[in-house]
């Protein structure tokens, strides 16, 4: 055997080798970026909130679960309970912050990195039944005053569809909102129809008294990191939650097992 031929052979023993070696150390390179991730979410019920000091919902269990699948032990109280408008800023400059739930939509798909989907969302526009209001088309909306937390989907939505700033009565704290839609402060509010209704249920409100007048949007919730983060961890991420939804021979899988405690 010649001398270039033996050289030949050693190059791609080495490479094989290589790649060999690169394959059994990717999950624990990927695990230790995700390990740097801080982790940001908001009170935003059944998906992510607190409750009596323990951080849960299903955004939040999931994303434990799919660590856990990269080699990544965290816990619900490793993540960081933040107003929206905060977190939502601390995401947009990093470094190395996911948050979440957040709706992906147009207008924040360049300005963050996506892992998901977690969930359908539909945010919507909730009134009281009582007040009778009718919404045959979106500029109607401008004859109404309209709570909406600051940053959130139904703010940016809002302002999509061109709605006045006067219109548009921001908070912080949907609680906030509930409040000043019952004593009718505000007459509309825009918000993400489940944890709406939760949050009217939570303050001892029949949600049978309200109504969606109008959708603004259907989508989908995703975590959302800043765009620092390597594709590489996204990936990663992104792996760990699809495997949630494998079947393993179970009757339900483990996504559908954290979608049914809070559902």
């Amino acid at each position: 055997m010649s001398n270039h031929i033996k050289i030949i052979i050693s190059k791609r023993l080495f490479l094989c080798c290589l790649m060999l070696i690169s394959m059994f150390f990717l999950n624990p390179l990927f695990a230790n970026d995700l390990s740097k991730i801080k982790l940001i979410s908001e009170v935003y019920p059944p998906y992510n909130y607190e409750d009596a000091g323990a951080n849960k919902g299903i955004a939040i269990d999931l994303l434990v679960a799919a660590m856990k699948q990269q080699g990544v032990a965290i816990s619900a109280g490793d993540i960081k309970i933040l107003p929206w408008a905060r977190g939502y800023k601390t995401a947009l400059k990093g470094p190395n912050i996911c948050l979440f739930a957040m709706t992906r939509t147009a207008e924040r798909e360049a300005l963050f990195k996506w892992v998901g989907p977690i969930s359908k969302t539909r945010i919507v526009i909730l009134s009281k039944k009582s007040s009778a209001i009718k919404i045959a088309s979106p500029t109607d909306l401008n004859n109404y005053t309209i709570g909406a937390i600051r940053d959130d989907v139904g703010e940016q939505l809002l302002k999509k569809l061109g709605i006045s700033s006067s219109s548009i009565k921001l908070g912080s704290d949907a609680n906030a909102i509930v409040k000043k839609i019952e004593a009718d402060r505000v007459h509309l509010w825009a918000y993400e129809e489940n944890v709406g209704r939760w949050f009217i249920k939570n303050q001892g409100i029949d949600n049978a008294d309200y109504e969606v007048v109008h959708v603004l949007k259907e989508a989908e919730l995703y975590y959302a990191f800043s765009k620092d983060v390597s594709d590489e961890t996204i990936n990663a991420l992104q792996s760990g939650l699809d495997s949630l939804s494998s079947s393993t021979g179970e009757a339900t899988t483990v996504y559908q097992d954290i979608v049914n405690k809070y559902l």
